[in-house]
């Protein structure tokens, strides 16, 4: 009963979806994995088209702007890569090519453009398999160097103290950068594989060799291993900043980084389970601190009142501890809908979820695991799914990532020759952009928003948008011609700066 009374008194339960106000800014991700899929590898390539418009335009229902998509799963590629083989999750067959040179990658980086999401490109940085019965292509980086790889449990990995394969990876980044048009690339949880009671990661061969170069004593394995993930993350967002610096770099840590007990100075979080920083030797707030990476979504896949990891705790500390960059709150879809709020029984966790991270400052969006089970609704009944809850309450309108001015705080041109005009294929609003489309500083995608006769111009409020749109052409929803409304255009940069005030045209529809 203390505890209602005091988030009672502190506004922060809602006895309506609608009791915030939709936010017109607001990351909303969502994770496709192939890792464990196989659906891929019995679909050719128009069959996989296929199934790639229907998820994204189902995406789209719920007003998803942005994908996480596995581009790189066990070091193999879901694209034309000459560093590393094709995915066995592709074709079944680790370099194996898919028929017709078909490029996965390629294909849903233009889908999902066209719908005006962003594309991040998903690399496991340091898995090589997934299981023991993962059978390595011969031309696969393992069977030419053995030596760089360690063998733990029944997955192999890159073994993160060799400078070379850090080498590597930067190179995989900066070929995918140069020949593919991502808006961010984006790193999971996997980074020292998380730990198995009884067995030793054996890289003390690599320990040997660099600790004491690197400033390192016999007695600081943990912190040279910490050093190593350092090194890697630093030297990818020195690689992305080289090559295309408007590219963002993201990270999706495990929702733990220490436990309250676990730190000298308290300043872990009041939980107990696997830690980013002492297990995962990840040290995701140095990273965000240093402006390595430019947002963190954390994976708080636990339910409210979780005994071991709270998500109302979890979700409160990663914001006192954010600096740099955006902050989004991984979500878990099934456990969020199969599991019950404390406080009302009867309904699933969802709304106060949302909630919380519209209601606590600082908390950019969030990110869905998994788009399969999003678009699934995460439920057997369809009225308490997650899709219909987010099309109803939560994700009504479309939303515009929230602005990186800390990369670039300008706004771009606004659009000219804003017409309206008849064709043969219906009524259009036309208009021209203003700058060169391969200047990330010039409009990227454009904001059409509708009002009626008379009604305040007001750009703030996302139920205005009638569509979010990398075309210049618009089609009217024309009908007698009898009623004005006013069309607004505005221009977005890649880094979602928007004009302030665009170009407006009064049509009669």
């Amino acid at each position: 009963m203390k505890r209602l009374i005091i988030l009672l008194l502190t506004g922060i339960i809602s006895f309506s979806a609608f009791s915030q106000p939709f936010p017109k800014r607001e990351f909303r991700g969502a994770w496709i994995h192939v890792v464990a899929q196989n659906q891929y590898r019995n679909m050719s390539p128009q069959e996989m088209k296929q199934y790639f418009i229907n998820l994204l335009d189902s995406l789209q229902l719920l007003n998803v702007n942005a994908i996480i998509f596995q581009v790189r799963p066990t070091a193999d590629a879901f694209y034309y890569s000459n560093l590393e083989p094709w995915s066995q999750y592709l074709t079944g067959t680790q370099g194996k090519a898919p028929e017709d040179n078909f490029d996965p990658m390629a294909f849903v980086i233009e889908e999902a453009h066209k719908r005006a999401m962003e594309f991040h490109a998903w690399l496991n940085p340091y898995r090589v398999t997934y299981s023991s019965n993962d059978v390595l292509c011969p031309e696969h980086l393992y069977n030419r160097y053995p030596e760089r790889f360690i063998r733990y449990g029944k997955q192999l990995y890159f073994d993160p103290g060799l400078p070379e394969n850090r080498e590597h990876l930067c190179k995989v980044v900066k070929d995918i950068l140069s020949r593919y048009d991502v808006d961010a690339i984006h790193f999971d949880d996997y980074f020292y594989p998380y730990p198995i009671n009884g067995e030793k990661f054996h890289d003390e061969n690599s320990f040997r060799r660099y600790a004491a170069l690197q400033g390192f004593n016999s007695s600081q394995l943990d912190d040279w291993r910490r050093n190593n993930v350092n090194l890697l993350i630093e030297q990818i967002k020195h690689t992305i900043m080289a090559t295309k610096p408007w590219v963002r770099f993201g990270v999706s840590p495990f929702g733990i980084y220490r436990n309250k007990k676990n730190t000298p100075d308290g300043s872990g979080s009041d939980t107990n389970g696997i830690q980013c920083y002492d297990d995962l030797y990840a040290d995701v707030l140095l990273w965000m601190q240093k402006g390595w990476i430019d947002y963190c979504a954390p994976q708080i896949y636990w339910e409210i009142g979780h005994p071991n990891a709270d998500y109302d705790t979890l979700i409160r500390w990663w914001r006192r501890q954010h600096r740099i960059g955006q902050l989004y709150v991984g979500q878990d879809v099934e456990r969020t809908m199969k599991s019950s709020d404390p406080l009302f029984p009867t309904r699933n966790q969802l709304p106060q979820k949302m909630e919380l991270e519209r209601t606590i400052h600082g908390i950019d969006g969030n990110c869905w695991w998994s788009a399969y089970s999003l678009i699934g609704n995460g439920s057997s009944s369809p009225d308490t799914g997650i899709a219909d809850s987010l099309r109803r309450n939560y994700q009504t309108y479309p939303a515009l990532i929230p602005a990186y001015t800390y990369l670039h705080n300008k706004t771009p041109k606004d659009v000219k020759s804003l017409n309206a005009e008849w064709t043969p294929w219906g009524y259009f609003l036309n208009w021209k952009r203003n700058g060169d489309p391969q200047d990330p500083e010039k409009a990227q995608y454009y904001v059409i928003y509708r009002f009626n006769k008379g009604e305040k111009t007001q750009l703030n409020d996302p139920s205005k948008i009638a569509s979010v749109t990398k075309s210049t052409l618009f089609l009217l929803p024309y009908e007698k011609g009898t009623t004005k409304y006013k069309y607004v255009v505005t221009s977005v940069d890649r880094f979602h700066n928007e004009t302030k005030k665009g170009k407006s045209k009064t049509v009669k529809l």
